[in-house]
């Protein structure tokens, strides 16, 4: 693969994972998150081309981070390594509410990542480029650069796409909307969770939400919403997806897995239902172990899970 023909190409932050996975012990186990190189690792298991921008420090976690993608088939030729900022890490405990997350991010390499790190060629030459709300919150350099990256992008014809992850620790709400919703509006495929789309849109009901980003431009929203599925819609039409009954154990990263599920079947099909319909079960799959990575699955698990839920 030559770094001139990606099918995915996505920005922003990779962290360092630490998950409590023996409570009873207090012991975490490490492994790699950061929701979009979530989806870029998601989405390479799906059988796409995938390459990363961003920065990462010269320390354990960023060479860790590294040697996963490799493992994955994820380019990170573009990926700086800065001589000094560290790579960022989160903490994932489990209690009766589900997971919660601490992070050490501040000063991270990723957060200095700026529109004149971004290989505009490169770009330009991708099928899909790919962000999220938590690119942008990381700093005002970060947020530039994927702005920058979706201008360059769309000059191009190359499609964008946007998880509006809301991270309220990183912003506050008012900036966080102003953003969100400038990014959303040079998004052809915005890809919302319904617990942060309720607070960006002030509205909860899923067809209103739906309603509101395709009214920013968008030519397909695809609204997670969590245990009871999903919903995709384009200007013309719209369907619900019901949930997927799976053992959970662990939901981090799901959305993330949805993200690069949906955009590897969107890519493959033309066809954003069909990529809604196989990126539900793809979620709901990856919350059967612990940790962003570890579980995601691959084209042939989801397939299968989707032979099974046909028969049904």
């Amino acid at each position: 693969m030559t770094d001139s023909h990606y099918d995915l190409l996505c920005l922003g932050e990779p962290l360092g994972e630490f998950n409590a996975t023996r409570a009873e012990t207090g012991a975490f186990q490490f492994g790699h998150g950061g929701d979009t190189s979530n989806c870029a690792v998601a989405a390479a298991r799906q059988g796409l081309s995938v390459g990363y921008l961003g920065a990462l420090g010269d320390d354990s976690a960023g060479h860790s981070i590294r040697a996963m993608w490799r493992r994955e088939g994820v380019d990170a030729r573009h990926v700086t390594t800065h001589p000094t900022a560290p790579t960022g890490l989160y903490f994932v405990e489990h209690g009766p509410s589900g997971h919660v997350f601490s992070y050490l991010r501040a000063g991270s390499a990723a957060s200095l990542y700026g529109p004149r790190d971004l290989p505009e060629q490169t770009i330009r030459s991708a099928r899909i480029v790919q962000a999220s709300g938590i690119s942008q919150a990381i700093s005002a350099a970060a947020c530039d650069a994927v702005f920058a990256a979706f201008e360059t992008a769309r000059k191009a014809g190359v499609t964008t796409a946007y998880d509006t992850n809301l991270r309220l620790k990183l912003w506050p709400l008012t900036r966080a909307r102003a953003i969100i919703h400038a990014a959303c509006a040079i998004a052809d495929i915005i890809l919302p969770g319904l617990d942060d789309a309720a607070q960006l849109t002030g509205v909860d009901d899923p067809d209103r939400i739906v309603d509101f980003y395709l009214g920013l431009g968008a030519r397909v929203v695809a609204l997670t919403l969590g245990a009871e599925g999903s919903l995709v819609a384009t200007p013309v039409k719209r369907e619900r997806f019901r949930p997927i009954k799976v053992d959970a154990i662990d939901a981090t990263g799901a959305g993330d897995c949805y993200d690069g599920a949906f955009l590897a079947e969107y890519l493959r099909t033309g066809d954003a239902f069909l990529a809604g319909a196989y990126a539900n079960v793809a979620a709901a799959l990856s919350t059967q172990g612990y940790g962003a990575v570890a579980p995601l699955p691959s084209r042939a698990d989801v397939e299968a899970r989707m032979a099974v839920e046909a028969k049904r």
